[in-house]
């Protein structure tokens, strides 16, 4: 039930994210306009990480192993997003002061899905390590 859960939050997550890049990425529904003064690394790096958060949701619901590893890959991509958006504004680069709070979020949602990932996809094949039939 909880991968299901966990999936469920990821998959919303990832599709908010990947509306949100798009739309200001491709200036749909007047959307850059709204945003006022976005970094671009930081928006191409949520539209990447919105794809790599549904595939991982994915892999909650299959119970892949390698979904902890990919939503760790994407934290990595977001702080690597993130000290771009730093070196940009300590260049005298034009931002929005949300985009520092909303990294952050986004960056530690991330690495908690990656933990979570971990734990109970981990859990999850051990339980059915455990049941399965010994043919020996």
């Amino acid at each position: 039930m909880i991968p299901y859960l966990l999936a469920t939050i990821l998959a919303a997550f990832g599709f908010i994210t990947f509306f949100l890049s798009s739309s200001l990425i491709f200036d749909l529904f007047g959307i850059r306009a709204k945003q006022g003064n976005y970094v671009p690394i930081v928006v191409w790096a949520n539209f990447i990480s919105s794809i790599f958060y549904l595939f991982s949701a994915y892999g909650f619901v299959r119970n892949r192993k390698w979904t902890s590893k990919l939503l760790k890959m994407t934290s990595a991509l977001l702080i690597a997003a993130f000290a771009g958006f730093i070196i940009h504004v300590s260049n005298g680069g034009i931002y929005e002061t949300k985009t520092i709070g909303a990294m952050i979020f986004r960056i530690a949602i991330t690495l908690g899905f990656a933990i979570l990932a971990n734990y109970t996809i981990n859990k999850h094949r051990k339980r059915n390590s455990q049941n399965a039939p010994n043919n020996s």
